[in-house]
């Protein structure tokens, strides 16, 4: 068990997200970063899909019941266990007693706490995942708050294991995924349903414009500033199918990039998709930052997945052979 002791709003319980329930009506949820997830339950010997906290407001104070290892990844940031500095993409073991602290990172927007046998919630449509809207899943479906008591599972490995290691993050060990010198984040996409649908001059716009992430951004949909996107004249349009990463543009013209707690459909223009291997890095994009987009084509999406599916494969084999040790 862990009690939570101080959390602001908006921090939940997440997996890699609710698979197959779209066709309710009901979004996938699940890690903003779901590499960071992942790597985190690697290094405890989770399986990847394993429930963690995300944190995403801060200060953030826990405090263990009971012994079990934990990770901590995602964002850049600081860290005490029982006073001692804890590194980001770490793992440790903490005593019954000991209390964790975050505080607000230095770069990034989400920190991901994840632990020995993952959270041990009831599943909901398949899933660990907070769905706020929905008022389900994670604790109680909604978000944590101070004197919140959190089940953990039983640890897939031995109590006397070895965790005191870490990683490199993935914007250091994979080649292209760090932020530029000019802290734009490059961003590809792919062409969608209706980018014809817009003038040269609006997509040329789309392509050569600098955005900015709105304060009104949320796990549900990334509002991006710095132009606007109009059609000659107005289109109607039937509601359709929407994902994580879809780029919509309402009639106002700003557009926006659907995220994980994403309706599952909408009737505004599509304009682009972001690939699935650049997700995880939107989802560390904080309010306030800048990102651009770049197209490439559908073969090279696919593509782009195999140095992230490496990384957390090589991950998971040196945790278990440090582990081995």
């Amino acid at each position: 068990m862990i009690e939570i002791l101080t959390s602001p709003a908006f921090n939940t319980i997440q997996d890699l997200g609710r698979r197959g329930a779209r066709r309710f009506g009901v979004s996938t949820s699940g890690a903003m970063d779901p590499v960071a997830l992942a790597a985190g339950n690697a290094l405890l010997g989770n399986d990847d899909n394993a429930a963690g906290i995300e944190i995403q407001t801060f200060p953030f104070r826990l405090r263990f019941q009971t012994d079990v290892a934990f990770a901590l990844t995602g964002a850049d940031h600081d860290a005490t266990l029982a006073g001692s500095a804890v590194r980001p993409w770490w793992c440790m073991q903490a005593k019954a007693g000991d209390v964790l602290a975050v505080t607000a990172p230095r770069r990034g927007a989400r920190v991901y706490a994840t632990f020995g046998g993952g959270i041990d919630v009831p599943r909901v449509l398949g899933s660990r995942s907070t769905h706020l809207r929905g008022g389900f899943g994670g604790l109680e479906g909604r978000t944590l708050q101070a004197g919140d008591v959190v089940p953990i599972g039983r640890s897939p490995l031995r109590s006397d294991g070895r965790f005191d290691f870490g990683v490199a993050p993935p914007d250091v060990a994979i080649t292209g995924a760090a932020p530029a010198d000019d802290r734009v984040l490059r961003i590809r996409v792919m062409r969608a349903g209706e980018y014809d649908l817009f003038s040269e001059a609006m997509q040329a716009a789309f392509w050569s414009t600098t955005w900015k992430i709105s304060a009104r951004s949320d796990r549900g949909g990334y509002r991006l500033t710095g132009g606007k996107l109009t059609l000659d004249a107005p289109v109607e349009m039937r509601s359709h199918g929407v994902v994580a990463g879809v780029v919509q543009v309402p009639p106002g013209g700003e557009p926006i990039i659907q995220m994980s707690d994403a309706n599952t459909a909408g009737g505004y223009p599509k304009m682009a998709a972001v690939i699935e291997a650049d997700l995880w890095r939107l989802g560390q994009a904080a309010p306030g930052s800048f990102i651009a987009f770049s197209e490439v084509s559908y073969q090279d999406a696919v593509a782009a997945m195999d140095p992230v599916n490496d990384y957390l494969a090589k991950l998971r084999a040196t945790a278990d052979l440090y582990r081995a040790l």
